[in-house]
C-alpha cells in the first residue's frame, strides 16, 4: 500500500491535508470531553455542598427557631442557648466543616481568623494565610484577592483568599461580647480571612485527551511507515546509483578508449547528441589539408621496425596535438599520410577556416625542423621530411558506411586535390591551391609553379606555394631556424648552457670554415 501511496503523489498530499484538518478536530473533540468531564464534575461537587448546606441550615437554622417558642437570638456558642442560630462567623467556620466532612479533595474551604473566641480553639494559619491576612489589614480593600499556585509536573494547586471585613452589626456583637478576644473593633477591620483551594490532578485528566492520543497514534504509525518507506527507497537509490556509477565508470571507460578513434570534435559532438549516428552526409565548403612523408618507404627500410613504429607514432601525436590546437577535424591516418579538414562540424567561415588550416600547416613544418634535430640526436640518419597540400571547395562529408559499420570522412575531387598538391611540394613545403591562396593572399608570399591536371577535372591547376614558411614573426635573435637545399639549422640558444654553448661554437666554426673552404675551391 505504501509503494502505491509514494508512487501517485497527489495521494501522499490529500494525506498529508486530511491529517492537518483532522488536528484541530480532535483537539476539539478531546477539550470538548475534558470540558463536560469537568462541568460534571464540579456539577456534582456543588450539588452535593448545596445538598449539605440546605441540610446544616435547615438543622441548626430553620429547625432550631421553628422547635423554640421565644426569642431567637443569633450566637456563637447557638447549641448552648435554646433557640438561638449561629451567627454569621459561626456559620462560616462550620460550613468549612460540612464542606470537608464531605470528603472531597479537589476543593476545600476555610473561615479562620487570628483572633478567635475565648472557648474556641486556636486556628492554625499557614505562610500563605498569614501574608494574606497581614496584606488585607494592609490596604483594608474590601475588593482585594490573593492568590497562589503551586505543584508539580502531574499536579496543580490554586489558593484564593479574600478578606472578611467588620460591618456596623458585627463590631457592635463583638465589642461587647464576653467572649470576644478583642474590644476595639472598628467598622472596616479585617476580622479574618475566607480560603478556598482547588487542587487539580493532571494526571488524572490525562485520558481525557484520548481523540489526541489516538490522532498522535496514527500520527506516528503514518511517520513510522513513510521512515520505513523513505528508509527503503534511500536504499534503492544507493543500490541504484552504486550500479550508476559502476555503468558510468566502464561508459567513461569505453568513451575515452572510442575518443582515441575519433577526432575531438565529432566525439564531442556525436555524446552531446548534436549529431546521430546514422548514415547521412551533407555538402559543405571545407578546406582541406593532406600531408605525406616523402620518401617513406626508404627510410623504412633503415629502421628497425620498432624504432620506426615509435617514430611514427611520435610524428603523428606531435601533428595531431598541433591540429587539435588549431580546431581542426583529422578524418584519418593513411600510412604515413595525414588528412584533416576544416569547416565541420565547426565552422568559422570559409575565410578563416582556410586561415586556420595555412596557420596548423605553418606550425607543422616549424614542428618538424625541432623534430628533425632531435631525431638526429638519436641516432635517426634520415628523419622524416613532410610535404603538404592545402585546398579550398565543396565536398561530401557525413558518415559513410553501413548500419554496422561507419565512417566519418569526406568524398570529393575538391579532397584529391589537396592530396595532388602535397605530391608538388618540396620537402618542408607547403603548396595550396587558388581557392585557398584567395583566402589567405594578404598573409602570405606565394610563388606559382607550373599547372598541374587532375582526373575528374577538366582543364589545368595552378599550384602556389608558400614562402617564409620559417621566417615567423615570434623567432627572435635568440632563435635561429633555417632550412633549404644542403642546409638544416635550428638553434636555441637560451637552452644553451656553458658546456653546449662551447659545443656549438666549435661546431658552428668548423661548419663556417669548410663552407668558406668550398666557396674558395
Amino acid at each position: 500500500m505504501w509503494l502505491r501511496i509514494a508512487e501517485r503523489p497527489w495521494l501522499f498530499a490529500a494525506l498529508i491535508v486530511l491529517a492537518l484538518a483532522l488536528l484541530p478536530v480532535a483537539v476539539w473533540l478531546d477539550l470538548k470531553n475534558l470540558s463536560d468531564n469537568a462541568l460534571s464534575t464540579q456539577a456534582r461537587t456543588l450539588n452535593g455542598m448545596f445538598n449539605d448546606i440546605r441540610g446544616y441550615y435547615s438543622a441548626n437554622v430553620v429547625g432550631r427557631v421553628q422547635g423554640f417558642e421565644g426569642d431567637s437570638v443569633a450566637a456563637h456558642n447557638y447549641e448552648d442557648v435554646p433557640g438561638a442560630i449561629p451567627i454569621p462567623a459561626t456559620l462560616s467556620l462550620e460550613l468549612g466543616n460540612v464542606i470537608a466532612g464531605r470528603g472531597v479533595e479537589d476543593i476545600s474551604y476555610r473561615f479562620v481568623s487570628d483572633f478567635p473566641f475565648a472557648n474556641r480553639a486556636p486556628h492554625n494559619l499557614d505562610g500563605f494565610e498569614t501574608k494574606a491576612l497581614a496584606d488585607f489589614r494592609g490596604t483594608r480593600d474590601p475588593e482585594q484577592v490573593a492568590t497562589e499556585i503551586t505543584g508539580s509536573l502531574f499536579e496543580r494547586q490554586i489558593r484564593m483568599a479574600v478578606p472578611v471585613m467588620l460591618g456596623q452589626a458585627c463590631v457592635s456583637c463583638h465589642n461587647v461580647h464576653p467572649e470576644s478576644p478583642k474590644r476595639d473593633w472598628q467598622v472596616g477591620d479585617v476580622r479574618g480571612i475566607q480560603a478556598i483551594t482547588v487542587h487539580q490532578p493532571i494526571a488524572r485528566n490525562l485520558f481525557s485527551f484520548k481523540y489526541l492520543f489516538m490522532y498522535f497514534a496514527g500520527a506516528g504509525a503514518f511517520g513510522i511507515a513513510f521512515a520505513g518507506l523513505q528508509w527503503r527507497q534511500a536504499n534503492a537509490f544507493r543500490h541504484m546509483n552504486r550500479e550508476l556509477e559502476d555503468a558510468n565508470g566502464f561508459l567513461a571507460a569505453v568513451s575515452m578508449k572510442i575518443s582515441k578513434y575519433l577526432s575531438p570534435q565529432i566525439y564531442k559532438s556525436i555524446f552531446s547528441g548534436e549529431k546521430d549516428v546514422v548514415i547521412s552526409t551533407e555538402r559543405k565548403k571545407l578546406t582541406i589539408f593532406f600531408s605525406d612523408i616523402k620518401d617513406f618507404t626508404e627510410t623504412a627500410e633503415h629502421l628497425q621496425p620498432e624504432e620506426l613504429t615509435s617514430l611514427l607514432n611520435e610524428y603523428f601525436t606531435e601533428m595531431s596535438t598541433i591540429a587539435h590546437e588549431h580546431g581542426a577535424t583529422v578524418d584519418k591516418f593513411i600510412g604515413d599520410a595525414i588528412l584533416a579538414f576544416f569547416g565541420d562540424p565547426e565552422t568559422r567561415g570559409a575565410r578563416e577556416d582556410a586561415n586556420a588550416c595555412l596557420d596548423m600547416a605553418i606550425a607543422m613544418q616549424r614542428r618538424m625542423v625541432e623534430l628533425k634535430s632531435e631525431w638526429r640526436r638519436r641516432g635517426i640518419e634520415k628523419p622524416f621530411e613532410v610535404r603538404m597540400g592545402i585546398n579550398t571547395g565543396y565536398c561530401n562529408v557525413g558518415n559513410f558506411g553501413s548500419a554496422d559499420r561507419m565512417d566519418y570522412t569526406i568524398i570529393g575531387a575538391e579532397a584529391n586535390l589537396a592530396a595532388r598538391l602535397q605530391h608538388v611540394a618540396e620537402p618542408g613545403g607547403i603548396v595550396i591551391s587558388y581557392e585557398t591562396w584567395a583566402h589567405v593572399q594578404d598573409r602570405v608570399r606565394v610563388h606559382r609553379l607550373d599547372p598541374i591536371t587532375l582526373k575528374g577535372i577538366s582543364g589545368e591547376i595552378v599550384p602556389y606555394a608558400v614562402e617564409g614558411i620559417h621566417d615567423a614573426p615570434s623567432q627572435s635573435a635568440e632563435t635561429i631556424n633555417e632550412t633549404g637545399n644542403g642546409l638544416s639549422l635550428f638553434l636555441d640558444i637560451t637552452k644553451l648552457d656553458g658546456e653546449a654553448r662551447r659545443r656549438a661554437e666549435t661546431v658552428l666554426e668548423k661548419a663556417l670554415g669548410a663552407v668558406r673552404r668550398k666557396g674558395e675551391a
